[in-house]
């Protein structure tokens, strides 16, 4: 996201004009004018660092999960949010970003009967697109689209089950859209499995004055039907198709997509299956899906915090302290959010790999080490296996019992001889053909273990230390990145411990970590960061970068300012 100067520009043109219009006037010989001489393009001063400033909020109505996606229309100043326990999307005045203002909300039943819940929001131009959940939520969902300036209802479009994320693509010809396809259960008399797919919706007339007449819209699906046949070869991949009786089609998931900066490609997360899938967008067809692999928490800065119990060595008893360090664990990155950009040439993915697990009838994949591995650890595997089971070791740690389908992590004998946690507690940097370049490491847990205002790796309905260290630690679940100058930066929205972790992603291979801000003070204050949404200085409505954070459990849209320093 490269932001420009707008005034410059609009000077330039003029200029030009001007001087079109004073060689035309003066003649020389011909009867075109003479064409001014080129001028050089605005170039944008690139800083040396950021830091981050709350300036404004706004509480919604509803509690937890009232404040979730956010997206902003520039043209209107107006923010949409998703409120997600009210199931509606909150349109909030954000003119003064110091005094967000109410000015109504949208609910999903106005979209038509049989809708539950509002799930996504994105802008482009002045139309704004909703994914909308159908009751129940393994039926068809639609896209509603809403004209920002007065919310006049455009039309709708069926798209795929639990439409989960929508996104446009950077030129605005396309609307994609994320089908999670989510079961409601697995081998139980009504148990619906539907299959996960994406939407490619190809646009035209998206203008600030469409009418339900002149925004056409042709849906067209992306799905796995193709894959069917290669669940083998999949899972020897490492894709997880673990789902109970469920083809690749209906146990891939699709959480969330990022577009190339040329509105060619998309890739998008599968974030139960550990995977990203790539979809071509002029073909509409999913041309690859990718496993991620695995995290080595044994490898030094690649350690974890796993236990509320590491008071005492070698025990089953014990009080929680910070104790972060290598373990012999590996981490499944299932990211949630994905966001692209461009260095050196190329596109590069950034993914917050927050960990999430199956918990259906039929399926219940999270237990403790301890539990899971009953019978004890591997000694042939694990040094120390008798003292590394126990709670102050690895025992509380929670896992999944199925890494893959007919994989359970243990030998003949019934020890574990293979850990797998859920999400790396990290941000990761991929190629387009999904090989790691970065990883943070343990670097999200190191800088959050002592904070002044919330106790480390706290969850985000409590202030208690040590909360979340045996399951995903600060969990990374939104990111989003914004180019200033030649500097690209990430900004990484920590779902339980909170607030906004911010590196220099420019150099691909080398992030370097540049500023941290957390608003949350104990159990109270912004928590549960989810949606990010960065506003370009030039569209701005104070004429500064902001960031704008929608808070789920708190219920809150945080207004940061980006001050950056030169």
């Amino acid at each position: 996201m490269r932001l420009l100067p707008q005034q410059p520009r609009a000077h330039l043109f003029a200029a030009s004009l001007v001087m079109t219009a004073a060689l035309a006037a003066c003649g020389g010989g011909s009867d075109a004018p003479t064409p001014p001489a080129p001028t050089a393009p605005v170039v944008e001063a690139t800083p040396a660092g950021l830091t981050l400033e709350k300036i404004g909020g706004y509480a919604h109505a509803g509690g937890a999960s009232s404040a979730e996606i956010t997206a902003y229309d520039p043209l209107t100043k107006r923010l949409f949010v998703i409120n997600g326990a009210l199931a509606s999307v909150d349109v909030l005045d954000l003119s003064n970003p110091a005094a967000p203002a109410l000015i109504t909300s949208i609910s999903a039943a106005s979209f038509g009967p049989g809708l539950a819940a509002i799930n996504s929001v994105a802008v482009f131009n002045g139309v704004v697109a909703l994914a909308v959940e159908a009751n129940p939520k393994t039926s068809a969902g639609v896209v509603a689209w809403v004209r920002a300036s007065d919310l006049t209802v455009l039309g709708t479009d069926t798209v795929g089950a639990l439409p989960d994320m929508v996104t446009f693509t950077p030129d605005g010809s396309h609307l994609l859209v994320a089908n999670e396809g989510e079961p409601n259960s697995y081998g139980q008399p009504d148990s619906v499995d539907p299959v996960g797919s994406v939407s490619v919706i190809a646009l035209a007339g998206v203008t600030p004055t469409a009418t339900a007449a002149t925004l056409t819209r042709t849906v067209s699906s992306a799905g796995f039907g193709s894959f069917d046949g290669q669940i083998a070869s999949l899972r020897t991949a490492g894709v997880r198709i673990y789902g109970p009786g469920a083809s690749v089609s209906q146990d891939l998931e699709p959480e969330y997509i990022t577009v190339s900066a040329d509105s060619k490609t998309a890739y998008v997360t599968l974030q139960e299956n550990n995977a990203i899938a790539t979809v071509d967008i002029a073909t509409k067809t999913i041309t690859s899906v990718k496993s991620l692999g695995f995290k080595d928490h044994s490898l030094a800065g690649m350690g974890m915090d796993v236990s509320d119990r590491d008071s005492v060595m070698n025990a089953n008893g014990g009080t929680a302290v910070v104790k972060i360090g290598p373990v012999p664990v590996k981490g499944l990155y299932l990211p949630d959010a994905i966001a692209s950009y461009t260095a050196g040439g190329r596109t590069w993915l950034i993914t917050a790999n927050e960990g999430d697990a199956r918990e259906w009838t039929g399926l219940v994949e999270e237990r403790s080490v301890s539990s899971h591995c009953s019978l004890g650890l591997d000694p042939t595997v694990f040094s120390d296996a008798a003292n590394q089971i126990l709670d102050s070791n690895l025992g509380r740690l929670n896992i999944t019992t199925t890494p893959n389908a007919g994989v359970d992590g243990k030998n003949g004998a019934g020890l574990c001889n293979e850990l797998y946690g859920f999400g790396a507690r990290s941000f990761s940097i991929w190629s387009t053909e999904v090989n790691r370049v970065f990883d943070s490491g343990d670097d999200l847990e190191q800088r959050t273990q002592a904070l002044a205002n919330v106790n480390f790796n706290a969850s985000n309905t409590n202030n208690t230390l040590d909360s979340r260290s045996r399951s995903k630690g600060p969990e990374p679940e939104g990111v989003t990145v914004g180019t200033f100058g030649s500097k690209t930066f990430a900004f990484i929205g920590l779902e339980r411990v909170g607030g906004v972790m911010v590196y220099d992603v420019t150099n691909p291979n080398a992030p370097v970590y540049t500023t941290y801000l957390n608003t949350r003070t104990g159990a109270t204050g912004d928590r549960g960061p989810e949606g990010l949404t960065l506003i370009k200085a030039a569209q701005s409505p104070n004429g500064k970068p902001l960031l704008v954070v929608g808070n789920e459990s708190s219920g809150t849209t945080a207004v940061l300012q980006l001050n950056l320093t030169y």
